[in-house]
């Protein structure tokens, strides 16, 4: 795919999250086509294979949650119509009736209870761990068993998207394609939501045409009928595809480009908080390196070696000079719009290179090892960059890196489970449920393939302290205590040093100014609330 090179003159026009609250369709306002563009393709259709923002970010169009996130970030009811705690174990949900998927198929139950038992069996089943099991008690009410008590479920269930069951069966897709990508169903490039729109035309890593779903239970309050988006990895054609006018928004606005942008009239770039804290795990399950000098032991082992990478990396450097000041060093692997965030854990670790170099010549590698540190060219704002720049700093004290720099395609077949193969990876994490909880159960608790704990722990960290905490807090109902439990946990992951934090990013999309759009914290394109006027 080509795009032409315009320009056109500037108008300044900087855009906030505020800016981007959904108001309702006015009736002179016509049907619209939108085109967009980003980075990355989600790499697979299926809503069960893998828990993955952008995956999540694109299927929210198609597929829905029984509960959701409305233009505020605030719970709603989706398939939904409510539900209740009816005990400490046990949720309740009354099921929106007259839905229909856009096959036809009416939504019941029966789909419900399929959805749950698929997303057990794939790669979101560590988001839906502390489901214990579901009943059907009739076509419009399910109850859910939690295996303790669990006070945020709904939180914990916006991005499991619910299948047409009988669509599945007759297509091969009752079990979820793999994590990894490496095993493909039907569900892989089709999908069968119950959403406001479908995917008419899919081309895997070039584009993806959605078009309104007339059947759809709600009303969007933009007025996107048809919405293409383009995958275009390279920042300099994205940028120049938006300033041509070949498309109305793009995503992962380079930070180098921000200023070129505002400078062309009719653009403005759309600036807020992300959600997705950016951080380094090494290996610390096996005993050597699979890619590295030292294959007898594990340097990452060792504390002393640990405690020095995070003194080595300069934050503030990254920040100023990879980023631009469009991201936040933090201390800890989750954001500060985090519940469980804590001010005083979360302060950014300053560096000290003596600091840091007397701890490796104490943990006996005075004279460094080498190593490969694993990063995505195409997933992160300056992620290769900031690859670069943390291989560059590891120098400092002796450990020779060599990034090796990846399609997410290829990265996610090699580092997500089951494989874990990487000795050292430059991570990025979004938890949607803008609680904690879900970072420790799918980030820092030990990996358990039975009950998806710890699914993403891709160095393998472990502490059993650490886990009976995150046990505690699923289950705790007191919101202080929950939160003081939440803060012992980190305070031991910080101690670890399992996890060396960088930055909490910016979104940056570029966006042309007839177009209203809303930029949620998680990532999301909610093509419901765009309007191009």
């Amino acid at each position: 795919m080509s795009f032409s090179f315009s320009a056109f003159k500037r108008k300044m026009l900087l855009g906030t999250i505020a800016a981007a609250m959904a108001t309702p369709l006015a009736a002179n306002v016509q049907a619209a086509d939108f085109k967009f563009a980003g980075p990355l393709d989600a790499y697979t259709l299926d809503p069960h294979a893998v828990s993955n923002t952008l995956i999540f970010a694109v299927l929210a169009n198609v597929y829905e949650p029984l509960v959701r996130r409305g233009a505020d970030q605030k719970l709603e009811p989706a398939l939904a119509t409510d539900w209740k705690q009816v005990d400490g174990t046990t949720w309740e949900f009354n099921l929106r009736q007259d839905v229909k998927f856009s096959n036809g198929n009416p939504f019941t139950a029966d789909d419900v209870v399929f959805s749950l038992t698929r997303g057990q069996a794939g790669g979101i089943k560590a988001n839906l761990n502390s489901i214990a099991s579901i009943e059907k008690v009739d076509d419009y009410k399910v109850r859910i068993k939690t295996r303790a008590v669990n006070p945020i479920l709904p939180n914990q269930i916006t991005n499991w998207f619910i299948m047409d069951k009988e669509w599945a069966e007759a297509n091969g897709a009752v079990q979820p394609g793999s994590a990894n990508n490496a095993t493909e169903t039907f569900a892989n490039r089709n999908a069968m939501g119950t959403g406001p729109f479908v995917i008419k035309e899919r081309d895997p890593g070039v584009k993806t045409v959605f078009a309104t779903n007339p059947g759809w239970w709600d009303k969007k309050t933009g007025n996107i009928d048809n919405a293409t988006f383009f995958v275009i990895p390279n920042p300099s054609t994205r940028v120049s595809a938006l300033i041509s006018g070949e498309v109305d928004m793009i995503d992962g606005v380079p930070p180098q480009d921000a200023e070129r942008i505002e400078k062309t009239e009719g653009l403005r770039v759309q600036a807020g908080p992300d959600l997705r804290t950016i951080y380094v795990q090494p290996d610390v399950a096996r005993d050597s390196l699979i890619f590295g000098s030292e294959k007898t032991k594990n340097p990452f082992k060792d504390l002393k070696v640990r405690q020095a990478m995070e003194l080595a990396i300069d934050t503030g450097a990254i920040q100023k000079r990879i980023m631009r000041n469009y991201s936040v060093p933090v201390g800890l692997p989750i954001g500060k719009e985090i519940n469980g965030f804590d001010p005083e854990l979360g302060a950014p670790v300053k560096p000290d290179l003596d600091k840091a170099k007397a701890l490796m010549k104490e943990a006996g590698y005075e004279n460094g090892f080498s190593v490969t540190l694993d990063c995505t060219n195409d997933r992160f704002m300056n992620d290769e960059p900031t690859c670069l720049a943390v291989a560059a700093s590891l120098a400092r004290i002796n450990i020779k890196v060599e990034p090796r720099a990846q399609a997410t395609s290829r990265w996610a077949t090699q580092v997500n489970p089951p494989e874990y193969n990487t000795s050292l990876a430059m991570l990025g994490y979004s938890p949607a449920t803008y609680d904690a909880h879900i970072f420790l159960t799918s980030i820092a608790a030990t990996r358990d393939p039975k009950s998806g704990l710890g699914a993403f722990n891709i160095g393998g960290y472990s502490n059993p302290e650490v886990d009976k905490l995150i046990d505690a807090i699923g289950k705790e109902t007191d919101q202080a205590k929950r939160t003081d439990l939440i803060k012992q946990a980190f305070k031991l992951i910080k101690a670890d040093v399992g996890f060396i934090p960088l930055h909490q990013l910016n979104i940056l999309w570029g966006v042309k100014d007839n177009v209203t759009v809303v930029q949620p914290a998680d990532l999301a394109y909610p093509l419901r609330y765009f309007t191009v006027k």
